[in-house]
């Protein structure tokens, strides 16, 4: 059914303790473990995509055999199921030994093509690294991690993906709001799927224990299997982080360009590919606002809130340059390598606006405009009126005055106590797509291609799981299929492209969450 090779096992030392109880891992990345059985496995939903990726039909991800190994009840041959660990930086300070707390790996996929692929269930009980926690995940966090790996894919940003949602038929105990009430919500797990799950954090936790020499294997295994041009460079680790700084800067910008926030970039939330990683607290903007933070934990500090995501960013990436740097080496090479983030974030978030903004390339004031300060007013003004993101893109593609842009106000009288003020920036932007070298054709399509019409809004998430608690699956695969198409106009489904209702600004699920899962 699957093709299996597990290069991370065969390459790399694991644990010679195979029990499961919580503990500290040293000399090794992964430990041995097994999923802890359910009651009562159900798929819920998966993503037809990715079982085709893996060369898995409909009926084959239907099977007894395929619905139990997803939901930790058994094994295809082939599969070699553990838990690696890793460290990282959470909210800045160093923690320590985290690792896979709730996630279990099934091992390696070769798919059709070649192209390989880990699974990981998330949900699947207790590693060694679980601390004192169940190594569950509740129905409504791993709802909104299937929707969200998928949709993010469509949007064309940078993902680990999602293959199957199944519900195990047993309750977890969970404390939402951290307040002290704790009561049981149906589980679920999710099966991740890619390339790898390698972290910043994997390299942090070795750099800070000096295992230097382990270090050094894993640095290698992954050059050689994922960036399997580097090997042969003069300084092949500072050629390679130059190339993971690319890589975050690139993701990161396309987060920006959506208006999605991740809520919990901790260096061991931060993918050596540069892929988006663990769906926790993650949001998308409603009303434009550079502070906001969907993850209540980051309420006080905003340290991961929408505008200081790129600044966090490259903070992780100097951790991640520290650890590597532990070696040896020059430290001016890694400050050069770390520069690279700036020069490509700088690169991809300016073509990304201009975009956004209809315009045919970023120009300066050296180049007879400055789209800088377009930018940037227009946002001021966003703010101030609380104007929804999503929806102000979508309509000033085809708006012929500021009047046209007044749907996308979440308060009428704000939109009248700045009608001067959005006044002015439209007389600047008229100017400015004057100078353009596009047709109004030319402007509209680039603008279609990168204002999505269709994110995934808390409010929608948390709709389709208060229907899921009741019994009904169907707005899960509903939504998702909405998602599969997020930049063109589906007939029938405009409700899905409606910005925040009034009922859902304060609504548990539906603007900020907790880490709880």
């Amino acid at each position: 059914m699957l093709n299996f090779d597990n290069r991370f096992l065969n390459a790399l030392p694991g644990d010679s303790n195979t029990s499961r109880h919580s503990r500290q891992v040293h000399g090794a990345l992964w430990s041995r473990v097994a999923p802890t059985p359910v009651s009562a496995p159900k798929l819920i939903a998966h993503s037809k995509e990715v079982a085709s990726m893996l060369g898995l039909s409909d009926e084959a991800m239907r099977s007894p055999e395929m619905v139990n190994a997803l939901s930790g009840n058994g094994v295809l041959p082939g599969m070699e199921t553990y838990a690696t660990a890793y460290g990282g930086h959470q909210f800045g300070n160093w923690a320590g030994q985290l690792g896979d707390g709730r996630a279990i790996l099934l091992g390696e996929v070769v798919a059709p093509d070649n192209a390989r692929f880990e699974l990981q269930l998330k949900g699947a009980g207790p590693t060694p690294y679980s601390r004192r926690a169940d190594g569950r995940a509740v129905l409504r966090s791993s709802i909104r991690e299937f929707l969200c790996s998928e949709a993010m894919h469509h949007l064309g940003i940078p993902t680990t993906r999602a293959l199957s949602l199944v519900a195990t038929g047993d309750d977890v105990l969970r404390d939402m709001f951290y307040n002290g009430d704790e009561k049981p919500e149906p589980g679920a797990i999710v099966c991740r799927v890619a390339p790898s799950f390698i972290r910043f954090g994997h390299f942090e936790l070795l750099a800070s224990r000096g295992e230097s020499a382990l270090l050094q294997r894993l640095i290698d295994f992954t050059i050689s299997n994922y960036f399997a041009h580097y090997p042969t460079a003069e300084k092949p680790i500072v050629a390679w982080f130059s190339e993971v700084c690319e890589r975050t800067a690139t993701l990161v910008a396309h987060w920006m360009r959506v208006g999605f926030v991740h809520g919990v970039m901790n260096t061991d939330n931060m993918s050596i590919l540069g892929l988006t990683i663990d769906y926790g607290p993650y949001g998308w903007i409603d009303n434009f606002d550079g502070g906001w933070t969907p993850n209540t934990t980051d309420a006080g500090g905003k340290r991961y809130c929408y505008g200081r995501q790129p600044g966090v960013a490259r903070w992780n990436l100097a951790r991640l340059g520290d650890a590597l740097f532990t070696l040896g080496g020059e430290a001016d090479d890694f400050e050069e390598a770390l520069k690279r983030f700036d020069i490509t974030y700088n690169a991809v978030i300016t073509d990304a606006f201009a975009a956004k903004f209809g315009l045919d390339r970023w120009r300066s004031a050296a180049d007879g405009a400055d789209d800088g300060a377009l930018v940037d007013a227009a946002f001021s003004l966003m703010t101030q009126a609380e104007v929804d993101m999503t929806d102000f893109f979508r309509r000033l593609t085809t708006a012929h005055s500021v009047e046209d842009l007044r749907p996308a106000f979440y308060v009428d009288a704000l939109f009248d106590q700045h009608r001067a003020g959005f006044a002015a920036w439209w007389e600047h932007y008229e100017t400015r797509i004057a100078l353009n070298d596009l047709s109004a054709t030319e402007r509209a399509t680039k603008m279609n291609a990168a204002n999505p019409r269709y994110v995934l809004r808390n409010y929608l998430a948390q709709q389709a799981i208060d229907a899921a608690h009741d019994g009904d699956d169907s707005k899960i695969s509903e939504l998702l299929d909405v998602m599969r198409n997020p930049y063109v106009e589906q007939a029938g489904r405009e409700s899905f492209a409606e910005k925040r209702p009034d009922w859902a600004r304060h609504k548990a699920g539906c603007s900020m969450l907790s880490c709880s899962s």
